[in-house]
């Protein structure tokens, strides 16, 4: 998740205060959003001499420092920690205690720096970016008017680019009652000071399973509610086995369960939900992870021939298309992060950033650009070689593509399955240890095409099968990527061995 610049959701956090600017100031480019994606297309544009604003209504650091993927890991590794310990012996016998719920929440705090961001505004400051605070909104084409916490709006022109990095928002489905029963989403799920003694999670995604696994480790009788199943997107095994673990847990995860209605009793008072199989719950709280959408719904975009709260549609170099109206003029718009809809993961939207930023500098200064596949100034990776790690216990990592998203696309594919728990670095990382892992190969051109893996400790393969994946490496070159042995990283030999030599040296 990225910046929330443009986002209607409120933070109890008081920021610093806001840059001062000259009305009319112009620089040669303006982001809007300074999270992680914001930050990164505004060093890379600074880094190739153009002057550069960063507007921002909250954080500088933006969604993922503070509301996503910080917070929620810090809540989540305590926990995943104890349970490692406690499937080594030697280790197990020392603990003599269970989690602290208190310690972890501090913990947490640390992590966003008790929702702080003077760190983050010195290191734009470092980095010779202009920060603009304020809430952005398009006056036209290449100019913004911006208007700060204290009501006073400033002019802003772009001689080249302006870039929408504002990021995205929780969806709320249209339940009758949900609204008005202040269900928590994704922020107050990671910033809340309390544990509630019962949590219901409606979605079975990546913030529905994180969030189950953290609350259910940390005290809280949690109840999933998903119609599709946990982890959808990806390989079926990925979604039982976290499941799994979730009843471990002590959690109930009902698969194809809806809520029809939901009320709150009073201000603070219990959640009850009213599900389509007949039965209530009732809980404290009721954290709605059900999907995203765009923070482009206070931006003006209808002055620049775009609709407001939509998705901004982009090429691979990021830039913004006139869409069917055709009422975008020029090549000045871009947008990187959630809110182009390729890839809602930090990461991704950081190398957009990259790619945003080089592209952009080497339009202003007349360089030749590098646009094919793979070249410098794109971002070919967000269209099957994307990366992404799952924090539940066990982890799930996986890349590029699945099988059933592979055969849709029409890749002749061969599939092969490896039980984790069967190579010698498992035995060594944990007793009992429990894993699986995919390869989907390319049967044409003898080529992964994705990879997932299950199990504790997995994130750290999974840079490996991205190089792969990304690569292209053939099979046959592959073999000789040796694996250290006792490693985790032996899955990589056993599943190029039930692949099969003979497919694998074509």
């Amino acid at each position: 998740m990225s910046s929330s610049a443009s986002s209607s959701e409120s933070t109890s956090s008081e920021s610093t205060s806001p840059e001062t600017t000259s009305p009319g100031t112009t620089f040669d480019v303006i982001v809007i959003g300074a999270g992680a994606v914001g930050e990164n297309v505004a060093d890379r544009a600074a880094q190739g001499g153009l002057s550069t604003a960063l507007v921002e209504a909250e954080l500088v650091g933006g969604e993922c420092s503070y509301w996503a993927c910080m917070p929620s890991k810090a809540l989540l590794r305590s926990g995943a920690v104890l349970r490692a310990a406690k499937k080594v012996p030697g280790a197990r016998e020392a603990i003599t205690g269970e989690i602290d719920v208190q310690a972890v929440l501090a913990r947490r705090n640390k992590t966003v720096n008790d929702y702080q961001d003077d760190s983050q505004a010195e290191w734009v400051a470092g980095a010779g970016i202009t920060l603009v605070r304020g809430h952005a909104r398009f006056t036209g084409v290449k100019t913004l008017s911006v208007t700060d916490a204290q009501g006073n709006v400033s002019q802003l022109t772009a001689r080249h680019a302006i870039v929408v990095s504002t990021g995205s928002a929780a969806l709320l489905p249209d339940i009758p009652g949900l609204a008005d029963s202040a269900p928590w989403t994704s922020r107050e799920a990671t910033s809340s000071q309390s544990i509630p003694a019962r949590l219901a999670i409606m979605g079975g995604g990546v913030v529905g399973a994180e969030m189950a696994t953290a609350y259910a480790t940390l005290g809280s009788k949690v109840t999933v509610l998903s119609r599709s199943g946990l982890l959808s997107n990806q390989e079926p095994f990925a979604g039982e086995m976290v499941r799994d673990a979730l009843v471990e847990l002590g959690a109930d995860v009902k698969i194809g369960v809806s809520a029809t209605t939901v009320s709150r009793d009073g201000s603070g008072g219990a959640v009850t939900l009213t599900l389509d199989d007949g039965s209530e719950l009732v809980v404290d709280e009721l954290l709605v992870a059900t999907g995203r959408v765009p923070n482009t719904g206070d931006l003006g975009l209808e002055t620049i021939g775009l609709e407001a709260h939509s998705w901004l549609e982009v090429d691979d170099t990021l830039l913004v298309t006139p869409g069917d109206n055709g009422a975008l003029d020029g090549d000045w718009l871009y947008a990187t992060g959630d809110v182009n809809h390729r890839a809602l993961l930090t990461h991704q939207g950081k190398y957009q950033a990259r790619a945003a930023g080089d592209v952009i500098v080497a339009r202003a200064l007349g360089k030749p650009l590098s646009t094919g596949p793979w070249g410098a100034h794109v971002a070919t990776a967000d269209h099957e070689a994307v990366p992404q790690v799952t924090f539940t216990d066990p982890e799930v990592a996986s890349v590029g593509l699945t099988e059933a998203a592979a055969k849709k696309a029409g890749y002749t594919v061969k599939c092969v399955e490896y039980d984790i728990s069967w190579v010698a670095g498992a035995s060594v990382t944990a007793d009992g240890y429990s894993g699986r892992a995919k390869m989907v190969v390319d049967e044409k051109r003898q080529v992964v095409l994705g990879v997932t893996f299950v199990g504790q400790d997995v994130a750290d393969l999974l840079h490996s099968a991205t190089v792969a994946v990304v690569g292209e490496v053939p099979l046959n070159r592959l073999w000789h990527a040796v694996p250290s042995y006792p490693t985790l990283s032996e899955v990589w030999l056993r599943l190029l061995e039930t692949y099969g030599r003979d497919a694998s040296s074509h």
